[in-house]
């Protein structure tokens, strides 16, 4: 599967990408059988986007006792490239409390972390298949691995992506991936999104409801670290406003 590191790159965040009205005016694909997983497994390549691209999922499954699993691949640290060494180790122990919150607001079980470096994974791409097929490995039929897309756009998000394929393919778990950045760079009906293999996830008013508010846990995400924020308050809107997608 090709990158869609160059798509990002060329529409970059101040710009806005591409605005909520478009996509609520889309057709929407098909909806996914919630009913068909009997576990789940999110994995997130830093912490946010497990609640970001697929928060309310999570809490709806786990509300109807299906058990959850978060992963964060890495402690984040690297939000703020400019960043000393001792800067760095403080935003990673922030952001591993703002997971926590979010964990807890979401009624999912507590996070796995991997501590991976923030920025570098795709340098470590084969360490983290391993890490994950031993997560995955044992898991009862009818799990389902969550995990960023793989032409999502961003390099850590493409390498879970890649690793968490590598895993299922190794341990028989279904992979669903996630897109989070696709919907600031891509637009409706997109040649470079899968749209065939696109599924809906049909959720109660309250999931949607509870994700705002574990997004929330997330401040670090929102203050700005150099000229603007990581996450923008448009950009979460936008998250919001879509809905979740997965691909099968």
């Amino acid at each position: 599967m090709k990158t869609n590191g160059p798509r990002f790159a060329a529409r970059p965040l101040a710009g806005g990408g591409t605005a909520v009205q478009d996509w609520l005016a889309a057709d929407r694909p098909p909806a996914l059988k919630l009913d068909e997983c009997a576990g789940l497994v999110v994995v997130a390549p830093h912490p946010d986007d497990e609640t970001l691209g697929i928060g309310a999922t999570a809490a709806q499954l786990a509300a109807s006792g299906v058990p959850v699993q978060l992963v964060a691949v890495s402690d984040g640290g690297g939000a703020d490239p400019a960043a000393s060494a001792a800067e760095r180790l403080t935003l990673e122990a922030r952001r591993r409390d703002e997971l926590r919150c979010a964990a807890e607001i979401l009624k999912v079980g507590s996070p796995l972390r991997l501590g991976l470096p923030d920025g570098r994974l795709t340098d470590h791409e084969d360490r983290l298949a391993a890490l994950l097929t031993r997560c995955l490995d044992g898991r009862p039929p009818g799990t389902w691995c969550a995990a960023t897309w793989r032409g999502d756009g961003h390099p850590d998000h493409e390498a879970v992506g890649r690793a968490a394929a590598a895993a299922c393919a190794r341990t028989g778990v279904e992979l669903i991936e996630y897109p989070v950045w696709m919907w600031h760079w891509a637009i409706p009906g997109d040649p470079d999104v899968p749209w065939h293999r696109a599924r809906t996830v049909p959720l109660d008013d309250w999931a949607v409801q509870r994700k705002r508010q574990a997004a929330q846990c997330f401040r670090s995400q929102f203050e700005p670290h150099g000229p603007d924020a990581v996450l923008p308050p448009f950009v979460l809107e936008r998250l919001m406003a879509v809905g979740e997608m997965v691909f099968l």
